[in-house]
């Protein structure tokens, strides 16, 4: 019996050993198949930017086809969802930001994921502040004149990327420490609060940099503040909100890599270093600063403090605002 027992561990540990020499190939091997990079928001948007310069990157340096997959809806959540039930092998790949990481936990009662349990992070991709942009029919032309305009009656509906986004709590923010009344109209991504901005049929977003920066330097749209604590060089001559007489105003937003949980460390290490090597390139660097939001290559655990301390950061700001998501 002894003996017998003995012969059944010792193939179970060589069956174990053979496995594990079976998946450590496949990641050395890794990518042997095209690559999907889910966007939880639609063409046309920061996440869709993001995703297609980090996808083309990728392709030219491992020869291996990654397809960006847009699943816009519900502030992210229908994409990142989608993302993880996906398969932990590393050919799902999700370009979060901060609304379905950071946000979407503490707005709804009931996720099918949970940012922290079920991704792990691969790297930070870039950040910075949205900028708030009006119709320029709207005879408006500063955050001080915006406040007086409103107060005196005047109609000011805006745009965001839907319920709890970054967009959202942006102009929620603002209207709880000025005051004014604004009345909120979602959208499923950002590139369409831009097409009825420029229609005029919304006056003003809290908008993402990249969508709306290419309309306000054709003189399309009216930059009247950046969301940032100070002014930013990616956007040079406009305040930030809290210069521009809202003292203590700060928000920002941010974009990473993920991968579903389970994923083997071998993938994802190898992600991490060539994504950090791309966000690391010049022509990179430029074309995110073009878009007006800064390359922030990170480590993985520099990117899982950071979600962890926004997580804490945007529950306390939901709470203090009273944002409510039935």
């Amino acid at each position: 019996m002894k003996t017998s027992v003995a012969a059944i561990g010792a193939c179970l540990s060589l069956a174990l050993s053979a496995v594990q020499m079976a998946s450590a190939a496949e990641s050395g091997a890794y990518p042997t198949k095209p690559i999907r990079l889910i966007a939880p928001f639609p063409a046309g948007g920061t996440s869709d930017t993001i995703a297609r310069t980090l996808g083309q990157k990728l392709t030219e340096a491992w020869s291996q086809g990654v397809v960006v997959d847009n699943r816009g809806g519900v502030g992210g959540i229908v994409g990142t969802t989608m993302a993880r039930y996906a398969p932990a092998d590393g050919y799902t790949l999700l370009v979060g930001n901060v609304s379905p990481v950071a946000i979407n936990g503490s707005l709804y009662k009931s996720l099918d994921y949970n940012a922290v349990r079920d991704f792990t992070p691969v790297t930070m991709a870039a950040a910075g502040p949205n900028i708030v942009v009006i119709n320029p029919s709207v005879n408006v032309k500063s955050i001080k004149e915006l406040v007086t305009y409103v107060k005196g009656g005047g109609k000011m509906d805006f745009g965001t990327s839907g319920a709890g986004t970054i967009s959202h709590l942006a102009a929620e923010m603002f209207k709880n420490m000025t005051g004014v009344s604004m009345l909120h109209v979602p959208y499923k991504g950002s590139a369409l609060i831009i097409n009825d901005l420029l229609g005029g049929q919304i006056q003003i977003s809290f908008s993402d940099m990249p969508v709306a920066l290419p309309h306000v330097k054709a003189g399309k749209l009216r930059a009247l503040a950046v969301t940032s604590a100070k002014a930013t060089p990616l956007v040079p001559g406009v305040p930030s909100v809290a210069e521009a007489g809202v003292p203590g105003y700060a928000i920002d937003s941010w974009w990473g890599v993920l991968v579903p949980t389970g994923t083997p460390k071998e993938i994802t290490a190898k992600l991490n270093t060539e994504l950090v090597r791309i966000l690391n390139l010049p022509e990179v660097k430029e074309r995110f600063a073009g878009l007006g939001v800064e390359a922030v290559p990170s480590t993985q655990a520099q990117f899982a403090q950071t979600i962890n301390s926004e997580i804490t950061k945007f529950a306390k700001l939901i709470k203090d605002v009273g944002i409510k998501i039935e």
